[in-house]
């Protein structure tokens, strides 16, 4: 071969292998993380050493990586630690051990020094504990995806029943593998395909594995046009492009060759090239269009690539989300001016203690609110961007979503997601609203309401504490499923501001922990009690700060502890619903609820103890003791009586009212 045709294979070659390199280093794309700092570890401890004894052993070349499953413990109990991997079921080998070692580096950055850490990538997902974990459901650490394309309205009820139809029988298929691994394809157009994908951990039993994929496929967004959820044992995901590698699930058997006739003379060697300019003139004319066509394919790949990936929107803020900067999300003041009929009052659906809320529709027809901050939180222009850029990183289904934000002069304007059926309490307190508020909504409002608060406490980047969780301030969707407002006011608007301008405490009577109303201490704990206060208030209409006397109790919640002392909780029902609940479900909220509103913080359960005992009848709750209790007075003073606390009013509209919530970095 001559030097010139040599020189282009070698960059043909180098080529190659530069995209090659390229490509590994793209394999392992971050998704999210959990790792609760409520159990740490010190250095130089005994499980720091069990712990990378365990994650050596599971990065080990030797590891059975061709299996996508591997597991390993070691040391003994208080100090032992078990961990495992789980690559996704198409991918080779090869890069499943690079995924595996990429995490086990990458979680001592994210996970420092917590005992129980999950770490979720594309490829793979890596988990240890200072607890069993081996061949145990575990159906926490709930994650939402999902394309920002919506389904047209036209083919929504076909594409979510062939979802479904898909989605059971590759759960059904995956439970009966050893794998706990299947994938489907279906056709939804002519010219469109519907991608299904299901895993679990090999370790657990079939109707284990079943039951979790079950779960996780009802929670899928089947409204858009991809979307996935992820759990501890197991994980679910649907597209409309092929998102796995096919080629590795169902290799087709290549076909027969044809019969050779009989007579057929035998096939001669093709004559061979001439020396000189003839040889480098076809090496040239074959091994150019290669290249180019290779180049070509690469650039469109990469393209799509990107392209997919920008358009899917996920509840975790991970490392790679498009919202970076303040710029991608400012927005032009005339058109939120126009949006709103430059803020007419008829477009006015709130007041909150942090300014007014608007209804808005923007030119491409999206319902928005607008809040209109105050012109008084003493914010710099960096620093309000900054805040809201934080905040707006926080997405989940059950949080109210920031679109963008604008400033102009001493303008400063928020714009949220349109949730059209207002507030919980707009249904919830009026006698001639609470009947649309059967049970099952009711239970799905409980449910929504915890899996955004642990969002909020545990899987975000961000310890939140949202110190204003109330009725008001839960919003009802079209579908009245719930979306928590107000969880971010605090860093955008300026952590001294409340509604009555003091800094000392902020919420709303009968909803503070005793520990908060009476010495300002608030934690994650403080949220618990007024999640606890908000159940009790959705199983019997009955609003806990104005609840009037009965039977001797000053309020909801020595009511209901009252009821449950005597062995009759279902009779906390509301009675616009006393046709429809289940007494089994009713009476384990109402558990719930007292276990929440316990005096001591230390007692109260963490909401991913309470989204388990929510979704699993198995798990044993503890007995509640008797509530901390704080009555309120009736003229509405600080019980120090120095000081009036800031309360805030119920919100008509959209974005509820205001509140202060701390924010820290993990």
């Amino acid at each position: 071969m001559s030097s010139r045709a040599s020189f282009i294979f070698l960059c043909f070659f180098s080529f190659l292998t530069c995209f090659k390199v390229s490509a590994q280093n793209q394999d392992h794309t971050y998704l999210y993380h959990i790792c609760p700092n409520t159990t740490t570890y010190s250095g130089n401890s005994t499980y720091l050493t069990n712990l990378r004894t365990v994650l050596a052993s599971l990065s080990s070349r030797n590891s059975p990586y061709s299996t996508g499953f591997q597991n390993a413990t070691a040391g003994k109990a208080p100090d032992r630690v078990t961990g495992l991997f789980l690559c996704r079921g198409d991918l080779s080998p090869e890069v499943c051990r690079r995924c595996v070692t990429f995490a086990v580096n990458d979680t001592f950055n994210r996970c420092p020094k917590e005992r129980v850490v999950v770490v979720y990538y594309d490829e793979c997902m890596l988990r240890y504990s200072n607890e069993s974990i081996l061949s145990t459901l575990s159906t926490g650490g709930g994650m939402y995806m999902w394309n920002n394309q919506n389904v047209t309205s036209n083919q929504l009820d076909q594409f979510k029943d062939l979802v479904a139809s898909t989605m059971n029988q590759a759960a059904t298929e995956a439970a009966n593998s050893p794998r706990k691994f299947s994938a489907r394809t279906a056709n939804f157009t002519r010219l469109r395909s519907l991608y299904g994908l299901v895993q679990c951990t090999p370790d657990l039993t079939r109707q284990d594995c079943l039951s979790c994929l079950q779960q996780s496929i009802n929670q899928l967004p089947t409204d858009k046009i991809g979307g996935r959820f992820i759990m501890h044992s197991c994980n679910s995901r649907y597209e409309l492009y092929a998102f796995y590698n096919e080629s590795a699930i169902t290799i087709p058997s290549p076909p027969p060759p044809p019969p050779r006739p009989v007579s057929a003379p035998p096939v001669s060697a093709p004559p061979r090239p001439g020396k000189g300019g003839n040889s480098n003139v076809l090496v040239v004319a074959i091994v150019v269009p290669i290249v180019v066509a290779v180049l070509l394919f690469i650039a469109g790949y990469c393209f799509l690539a990107k392209r997919a990936k920008k358009s899917y929107d996920t509840t975790s803020a991970y490392d790679g989300d498009d919202i970076t900067t303040a710029d991608s999300l400012q927005l032009d003041y005339r058109k939120i001016q126009t949006a709103t009929d430059d803020f007419a009052a008829s477009n006015k659906i709130g007041q909150g203690g942090f300014g007014e809320v608007y209804k808005g529709t923007l030119t491409d027809g999206t319902e928005v609110a607008v809040k209109r901050l105050s012109k008084s939180s003493g914010q710099g222009e960096v620093e309000f961007k900054n805040e809201v850029v934080v905040v707006a990183k926080l997405q989940h289904r059950n949080l109210v979503k920031l679109l963008g934000f604008c400033l102009d002069g001493e303008e400063r304007l928020l714009v949220y997601d349109y949730v059209p059926n207002k507030s919980l309490d707009f249904f919830l307190f009026d006698p001639a609203k609470q009947g649309q508020l059967d049970w099952t909504r009711r239970y799905k409002i409980i449910g929504g309401v915890a899996r955004g608060i642990l969002y909020l406490h545990q899987d975000s980047r961000l310890t939140i504490i949202h110190r204003d969780l109330k009725a008001s301030n839960i919003l009802l969707d079209a579908d009245m499923n719930p979306k928590i407002a107000d969880f971010g006011m605090a860093r955008i608007f300026g952590l001294d501001q409340t509604q009555e301008n003091t800094s000392r405490i902020v919420g709303t009577y009968g909803y503070m922990s005793p520990e908060y109303a009476m010495h300002g201490q608030y934690s994650m704990k403080s949220d618990i009690y007024s999640f606890g206060v908000l159940v009790l208030e959705i199983i019997s209409g009955k609003k806990n700060s104005s609840f009037y006397q009965t039977d001797g109790a000053h309020d909801l919640v020595s009511y209901a502890w009252r009821l449950w002392s005597n062995g009759t909780p279902s009779e906390l029902v509301d009675p616009a619903i006393a046709d429809s609940f289940q007494r089994n479900e009713v009476v384990r909220c109402v558990h719930i609820g007292l276990l929440c509103v316990q005096e001591d913080p230390a007692e109260r359960p963490t909401l991913s103890s309470i989204v388990m005992m929510l979704t699993s009848n198995t798990v044993t709750l503890p007995v509640p003791r008797q509530p901390g209790l704080f009555f309120q007075s009736r003229i509405g003073k600080d019980p120090l009586d120095t000081d009036q606390f800031s309360t805030t009013r119920s919100l008509i509209g959209s974005v509820d009212d205001a509140t202060i919530t701390d924010l820290y970095p993990r």
